[in-house]
């Protein structure tokens, strides 16, 4: 039987799961993941935790701890989240270690109500850092404008990143540089660049929803023609980039000071569009050096039909550029769409931590009864 996640690994491509629950951890769930399916890493998010929270069997025992000693509902998110994190990380240290830190990293979200915040999105990181107190966890910035120079003080600090809903070829770049900055700035700290990583997560199913809309709108074969193209060619144009960044002088330095490269990774990798295979944005987008964080049911249908066919990443740049160009020709503005894309996933990250609260605040009030 072909083990085709196997053979993804082994094509260069970190799989991680994008998804974490108490009953993940406790039922081993997580673990057979890691030694079957060659899961190496997981992300979080406000939306994930709400719906791990709402299974409320599993958070019971805390939550009634936590209602008897009173204390709020954002104090009781970060106590129950945090736990989950480090217990995830101390799962994941094996890995850690037999990487060298590349991989078996947790990430761990600031608050989204943070986002166009720089002081309190620095503040919350340090906090959150702290709180987990592991080294292989991540603490999660949005690459908001905000967000751009957080990332350089988290990082400045000596704390590990993994950045956030980037969509949009400029800010990629605004967000690698702001990786460079962090590290010069780490050296300047007296802090071990040895033990700082970062990857930046670039959000690709998402692109094509917002584009494929606007090309449905057209209703020509030209817009027909490119529906399903825009994620792919987005994603690619951002490796160029890092291609660019990661052989420049500039990093050179740093990395004969002994820092890791700032990994892509390849968020939102599940299919929205049921018309397109459920492996699309990994089959696409397999190359070495990039992590891809999937939802359990793409790597379900990874392990059972995906394929891979070698370097699918950097075929052909030209091409990646003329899909852009093409949609710009139609009037589809990609400036607008990244920009549309980045608001609403700011927003939707909000509404996924009012139903966190809301969540955990009816379970406290239960607790306490």
């Amino acid at each position: 039987m072909t083990d085709r996640l196997k053979d993804l690994a082994d094509a260069g491509v970190s799989i991680w799961l994008d998804d974490l629950s108490r009953q993940r951890l406790t039922s081993g769930s997580l673990a057979s993941l890691i030694h079957d399916q060659h899961v190496s890493g997981v992300t979080t998010n406000p939306t994930i935790f709400a719906k791990a929270i709402s299974d409320k069997n599993a958070y019971a025992e805390q939550v009634a701890t936590l209602a008897a000693e009173n204390i709020s509902t954002d104090e009781a998110i970060r106590a129950i989240t945090t736990d989950d994190v480090r217990d995830a990380a101390d799962l994941f240290k094996p890995v850690y270690d037999d990487t060298d830190g590349v991989d078996g990293r947790v990430s761990i979200e600031v608050e989204p109500g943070f986002a166009r915040d720089t002081e309190k999105t620095i503040a919350q990181a340090k906090e959150l850092w702290e709180t987990v107190g592991r080294e292989n966890v991540f603490v999660k910035i949005p690459a908001t404008k905000e967000g751009i120079p957080a990332i350089t003080e988290t990082l400045a600090a000596g704390i590990s990143v993994n950045v956030t809903l980037i969509f949009s070829l400029d800010r990629y770049k605004a967000v690698a540089d702001a990786f460079l900055t962090g590290l010069e700035k780490a050296i300047d700290n007296g802090h071990d660049v040895t033990k700082l990583a970062s990857v930046s997560s670039f959000f690709v199913s998402r692109v094509d929803t917002e584009i494929d809309k606007r090309l449905d709108a057209l209703g020509t074969d030209e817009a027909e023609a490119l529906k399903g193209k825009a994620a792919i060619a987005n994603a690619r144009l951002a490796f160029e980039a890092y291609e660019e960044i990661f052989s420049s002088d500039r990093w050179r330095e740093l990395e004969t000071a002994g820092a890791k490269p700032q990994r892509p990774l390849w968020a939102s990798t599940g299919v929205k569009d049921p018309a397109y295979k459920s492996t699309l944005y990994v089959e696409e987008l397999v190359t070495a050096g990039v992590v891809n964080t999937m939802p359990e049911a793409t790597m379900k249908a990874f392990a059972e039909e995906g394929e891979v066919r070698g370097d699918t990443v950097r075929a052909d740049y030209d091409a990646d550029r003329k899909v852009i160009a093409d949609l710009e020709q139609l009037g589809i503005s990609y400036d607008e769409v990244v920009q549309v894309l980045e608001d609403e996933g700011v927003s939707k990250f909000d509404v996924s931590w009012t139903e966190l609260q809301d969540t955990v605040t009816a379970a406290l009030k239960a607790a306490a009864k």
